[in-house]
């Protein structure tokens, strides 16, 4: 017996379409209007664990905002964001993680933005 934790080296939500289909939580979709400098809620499925920094050589903690369709099936990322929040919490036998995420940039191009962990 382990602890199953999943480490996350981007925030993958759902398309929002798959909440107005009712399919799920609005936390668990994209934001269907995503403003830089707005902070928005997640809620993901699992014990997840996300990288928190403050320092300038990382670009202070950015990563990347990707749309998932499941079993780690991403989109190039949408957006750079930076966690403010995270925290774990237990529904009947399941372990959830939630937490809030602000914009810092929009992507509007296909150029690479990301360098493994790094902010380009």
């Amino acid at each position: 017996m382990g602890i199953n934790a999943e480490y996350c080296p981007n925030l993958a939500l759902r398309s929002f379409d798959q909440f107005e289909q009712g399919e799920r939580k609005k936390e668990e979709c994209v934001p269907k209007e995503l403003r830089e400098g707005e902070a928005y809620d997640f809620l993901k499925c699992g014990q997840r664990l996300y990288w928190f920094s403050n320092d300038e050589f990382w670009k202070n903690g950015q990563m990347p905002l990707c749309i998932t369709s499941g079993d780690q099936k991403l989109s190039r990322p949408i957006a750079s964001i930076k966690m403010i929040e995270v925290t774990h919490f237990l529904v009947g036998d399941k372990i959830w993680t939630r937490g809030k995420y602000k914009v810092i940039e929009i992507f509007k191009d296909n150029n690479i933005h990301f360098e493994g962990m790094k902010r380009v």
